[in-house]
């Protein structure tokens, strides 16, 4: 049988739910992976679609409650580990720009990336959740080089969200290489929980890749 106290995130390699991954490792949570071949269409099948209508990943069941939304989950998390000490407290004078930062990767950075990478026009910057797409990546470069993490001295759990965002962004070319970026993902992409899940990933996918090819 199950235990409801443990997590399960649903998961697919090298996509989205890596870095939630990675933050369960640096939580020091236990937790079970129900994985999805996306490669061959799993994520898409009736058993998945009735768990997230979407069809995506990252997901987490915990205590018998669904959680999507990977903004939401990391939040999810790190509240539910605060042992850990990546998340600020309700109390804490950071919790506010802890929460900035990680509803702008969801509200911001991910409809610009969206929009940059499909090749199309945003909306009039009136009207545009991120302004526009150098706006939005100004914002963040400044912050970033207050450094070393998003909310200084600091490291949080947004800042495994971001690491992880960053890596994966630049190495496809959608987000400009600047000082501040490199330093930063190179920063959180070089902490042994990114690396474990890394090379776990590296051989899920192939072997999924297998599977999916027949």
């Amino acid at each position: 049988m199950t235990d409801p106290n443990r997590i399960t995130l649903y998961y697919s390699p090298q996509s989205r739910a890596t870095g939630t991954r990675v933050l369960l490792e640096e939580l020091g949570s236990p937790y079970d992976l129900h994985i999805l071949n996306m490669k061959a269409g799993e994520q898409r099948k009736p058993g998945y679609l009735a768990i997230n209508p979407l069809g995506k990943v990252p997901a987490i069941h915990y205590r018998g409650e669904l959680v999507t939304e990977q903004v939401a989950i990391t939040i999810f998390l790190a509240d539910l580990f605060p042992q850990a000490g990546l998340t600020p407290g309700p109390d804490d004078p950071l919790r506010g720009p802890y929460l900035r930062w990680i509803a702008y990767y969801g509200a911001s950075f991910e409809p610009a990336l969206i929009d940059k990478f499909m090749q199309r026009e945003p909306a009039p910057i009136t009207q545009s959740p991120y302004a526009d797409y150098d706006t939005m990546l100004g914002a963040l470069e400044t912050q970033l080089e207050k450094g070393p993490y998003l909310l200084g001295e600091r490291m949080t759990a947004a800042d495994v969200l971001w690491g992880v965002a960053f890596s994966w962004t630049m190495m496809f070319g959608i987000v400009p290489k600047k000082d501040a970026f490199v330093r930063y993902a190179e920063r959180m992409t070089s902490r042994p929980a990114f690396q474990r899940i890394t090379a776990a990933d590296e051989e899920m996918a192939a072997q999924h890749a297998k599977v999916a090819g027949g």
